[in-house]
């Protein structure tokens, strides 16, 4: 988990960076400590995007960020399920209850949450509301994006160097923007490293309510569908539908690469680590942390807050053993590390 702590680390100061320049679901779970009677005793509230906890990935890094802010400050938290089928008025009935019971900051976890906090957080300018993945204009909001295109690219340089077939795959979840940043930073990584690399893509659905980041079913049927095809290295941008990405690479003894989170590291994927090879990380629990504290320092960030290569908010594990057995792929991602950051390298976005 070394690659983990280094990217949670610096997540916080580049928030340090920015405070000097800023001056209707179920509850999943809920940590308290001391007084439990008083509105101020309420901080950080996440509201999960499609998959809900246990995703292993986007929304369980979030988590994480807010396990971390209830141990440091000690007071209570609150993290919601979305619902199935559900609506942006949903999804403003969640973040307005949340804001109402005093909780602060509340997050949306994921670009869905973009129309419901435009709506919402002007009616409550004293909450300060943050959303990942998504740009949201507010007095009150910190959008916390992310260059995916750039750990994508350096995922691309992986696929590469370790593939034989000279195939590789990527599945994404929905066919939408913040996806096709992935996919285009993966196959520019393969493609200026390894030229004569097929890249297959597919997307799972048009839509987010179609289970396109929520089922597991579909993501092992793509990713079958390109093993076929000779695909010996499959990246999966697709929440809790990667799993099954992943189970269907080690079942065929293919390499997968995870997204968000360190994949290898997870304890429900523990049976198919073997052929996690990387994982495109985003530091997303160093984010939602950076925002508590923000909050709690009586400095609450705002606007748009973005984690890049440079600033280590996003990167590549190096978790697995075997990653280090692949000839040339250390010091193939370590040249394009340091061209991404000294601009040598423009990673596309689309």
């Amino acid at each position: 988990m070394r690659r983990i702590s280094r990217l949670t680390r610096a997540a916080v100061g580049v928030a340090s960076l920015a405070l000097a320049a800023t001056a209707c679901g179920g509850t999943s779970g809920e940590s308290n400590s001391g007084d439990e009677g008083g509105k101020d005793d309420k901080g950080l509230a996440i509201a999960y995007d499609i998959g809900g906890k246990g995703d292993q990935s986007f929304n369980d890094a979030a988590y994480a960020g807010l396990e971390r802010a209830q141990k440091e400050f000690g007071y209570k938290t609150a993290d919601i399920e979305p619902t199935e089928g559900e609506t942006d008025a949903d999804k403003e009935q969640r973040l307005a209850s949340l804001a109402k019971q005093g909780y602060n900051p509340v997050i949306g976890v994921g670009f869905a949450y973009g129309p419901a906090m435009k709506a919402i957080a002007e009616k409550y300018p004293d909450t300060t509301f943050g959303i990942v993945d998504s740009v949201v204009e507010g007095k009150n909001v910190a959008s916390l994006v992310f260059a995916e295109n750039e750990a994508s690219y350096l995922a691309g340089v992986a696929a590469a160097k370790a593939t034989k077939t000279d195939v590789v795959g990527f599945v994404g979840g929905v066919d939408v923007p913040l996806i096709h940043k992935f996919e285009a930073g993966y196959e520019q990584g393969v493609k200026d490293t390894k030229p004569e690399v097929e890249v297959v893509s597919q997307y799972l659905t048009q839509t987010a309510e179609e289970g396109g980041f929520s089922s597991p079913d579909k993501g092992r049927a793509a990713a079958e569908g390109q093993i076929e095809k000779k695909a010996d290295v499959v990246y999966q941008a697709a929440g809790l539908s990667g799993q099954g990405v992943i189970e269907a690479a080690a079942k065929a003894k293919v390499w997968a690469i995870g997204v968000d989170s360190d994949q290898y590291e997870q304890e429900a994927l523990a049976a198919y680590k073997d052929y996690i090879l990387t994982s495109a990380l985003k530091d997303i629990d160093g984010a939602v942390f950076a925002l508590a504290k923000s909050v709690e320092d009586g400095k609450p960030l705002t606007g748009v807050q973005t984690f890049d290569l440079k600033s280590d908010g996003v990167g590549l594990s190096d978790a697995n053993p075997k990653y280090a057995e692949v000839p040339g792929l250390t010091d193939a991602v370590a040249k394009a590390k340091d061209g991404i950051i000294s601009g040598s390298i423009k990673v596309k976005t689309e």
